[in-house]
């Protein structure tokens, strides 16, 4: 019996599944209806990932000062608004830089850190660029600011000095996340570090931060970056779409209204 059948699905669409190689009904239902909860790997799995989470908790217990180092595209903004977000649900103060992309070209710059070192800043994370900014990273470790690398970007076989280098397509990282955008990647950090909040205790006398409000970001930032929506990316936007719906976020409910979207964001938006 032909997926259309047992799926009550109209029969143009289960042609589409059977081309698309969806072999089994639950393969069927991930793909039309996916969801986090089949989706979602454990944030461990990808390398130094631990390492960014513990590093990053240290920070907060702390209060050290903390900055973004984001990229200036759809991915790197909506990266560097995730974190913020989800630092400010923390009470944890959190700085964005963005660099200047005609002065400051692509990327972490020697120039930029020292900026955000002077300004009390101990530890930097770096959104959606970084695997490869050897000069810059070495720059930061000489002045002795920490750095994580949060990016997806394919690596080459050197790694940059930092205290972590989060990346799907690191050489030697085999994962099922390799199409994930760097906005993505950030959310299974927030996945990864609130696991670890909770098991410090942190959240005993605080509410822990819903991971979910923030899926809106995560949408946009996945479709923009024109990454695979396939797997982990297609219940982001799935789930992320129902979020954006809520306007809830300022930013994007007025950017909807700018664009002339009145109505309620499905896929043929994205």
């Amino acid at each position: 019996m032909a997926f259309s059948q047992r799926l009550g699905i109209p029969e143009i669409v289960g042609r589409i599944l059977s081309s698309r190689g969806v072999q089994s009904d639950k393969a069927a239902e991930n793909f039309l209806e996916p969801t986090l909860r089949d989706s979602l790997p454990d944030p461990s799995h990808l390398k130094d990932m631990d390492k960014a989470t513990d590093r990053i908790c240290q920070a907060i217990e702390t209060g050290e000062t903390m900055a973004v180092f984001g990229d200036y595209d759809v991915d790197g903004a909506t990266s560097s608004a995730l974190l913020k977000r989800y630092f400010d649900a923390l009470g944890s103060a959190l700085r964005i830089y963005i660099p200047d992309r005609i002065k400051e070209g692509y990327g972490p710059n020697v120039k930029a850190f020292q900026t955000l070192k002077s300004e009390g800043a101990s530890l930097v994370i770096t959104v959606d660029c970084g695997t490869t900014a050897f000069d810059a990273l070495e720059g930061a470790q000489e002045m002795g600011l920490d750095v994580i690398v949060m990016d997806h970007h394919v690596a080459e076989s050197k790694l940059p000095s930092a205290v972590a280098v989060v990346n799907p397509n690191r050489l030697d990282q085999d994962s099922s996340v390799k199409s994930v955008a760097a906005v993505g990647l950030c959310f299974l950090l927030c996945v990864s570090l609130n696991r670890a909040l909770r098991n410090r205790g942190f959240f005993k006398d605080r509410s822990e931060p819903d991971l979910k409000q923030f899926l809106d970001l995560v949408a946009l930032g996945t479709v923009c970056d024109v990454v695979s929506l396939s797997g982990l990316n297609r219940a982001y936007v799935s789930q992320g779409l129902k979020v954006m719906a809520n306007r809830r976020n300022t930013g994007l409910s007025v950017l909807g209204e700018v664009a002339g979207l009145s109505e309620r964001p499905e896929a043929y938006h994205a």
